[in-house]
């Protein structure tokens, strides 16, 4: 008996580390988020969904340093008077900034947002599980069937449930900035298949300006995950160096539902 305990410990260990490090992944994306302590005074973007403004509320994963999120009126690149934008420091850390929202699938039609992005995270690999770290990620969490999850996704939903209180979306798809991959590359998150990322900006010809974007959501979400969307049920903003314990700062332009 003592033998196969020992022999089974790695791969316990192994297993340990896959549900919480997809857990972590996939909690940054609840259907149903509960504010932080700091939400209520967290100076925070405008959202809009069709004509009502929500606040976004600080998200903190376990056991990580959250990355600071704060509003700054001296934005750079923008014309006096329009120079307020979020901005995110990222120091070995990851948080996010969500806002709940609910929009049906038949309603889904595109989203605006920009960001502007000094220097990308040098090791960075979105596609490898130990530098899976980005400057600047949107965020869109969506309802579907979730007794479609694999074994390991419906293990991950029933800890989350049994942890937050809170079961995983269904489907979460990523804007992100690729240090290499092509513009519109799809990249499955190498933590679970339940979070794709598409790339909308690539390498550093961006850099130092802003960027700004205009994406139909059923269009990518069908590309992403071959089927159509559920309805959208959060959005987040999350800026994240923890993997490669580095630093990354970006700022924020709003963002717009469609």
């Amino acid at each position: 008996m003592k033998n196969s305990t020992h022999r089974d410990a790695p791969r316990l260990r192994r297993l340990g580390l896959l549900v919480a490090g997809a857990l972590a992944a996939l909690l940054v994306a609840c259907a149903t988020p509960q504010p932080s302590a700091k939400s209520a005074s967290l100076p925070t973007p405008k959202i809009w969904n069709t004509q009502q403004q929500a606040g976004w509320q600080e998200v903190q994963l376990p056991g990580k340093t959250p990355t600071i999120y704060r509003m700054d009126e001296q934005a750079p690149g923008r014309s006096p008077g329009q120079r307020t934008a979020l901005i995110a420091k990222a120091a070995s850390s990851a948080s996010m900034l969500r806002a709940p929202v609910r929009m049906e699938p038949e309603a889904l039609g595109r989203v605006d947002f920009s960001w502007w992005v000094p220097a990308l995270i040098a090791e960075a690999d979105m596609a490898q599980r130990d530098s899976d770290d980005s400057p600047v990620r949107l965020i869109l969490a969506f309802e579907g069937d979730r007794s479609k999850f694999s074994a390991k996704d419906a293990m991950v939903n029933e800890l989350a449930r049994l942890l937050t209180g809170e079961e995983i979306p269904y489907a979460t798809l990523m804007y992100v900035w690729c240090n290499k991959r092509p513009v519109d590359s799809v990249i499955h998150s190498p933590r679970t298949d339940r979070i794709r990322k598409i790339v909308v900006e690539s390498g550093a010809q961006g850099l130092q300006q802003w960027r700004s974007y205009e994406r139909d959501i059923r269009a990518d979400f069908t590309r992403a995950f071959g089927e159509p969307p559920g309805a959208l049920v959060a959005i987040g903003l999350m800026s994240d160096s923890d993997n490669t314990r580095s630093n990354a700062v970006a700022w924020y332009g709003p963002v717009a539902l469609r």
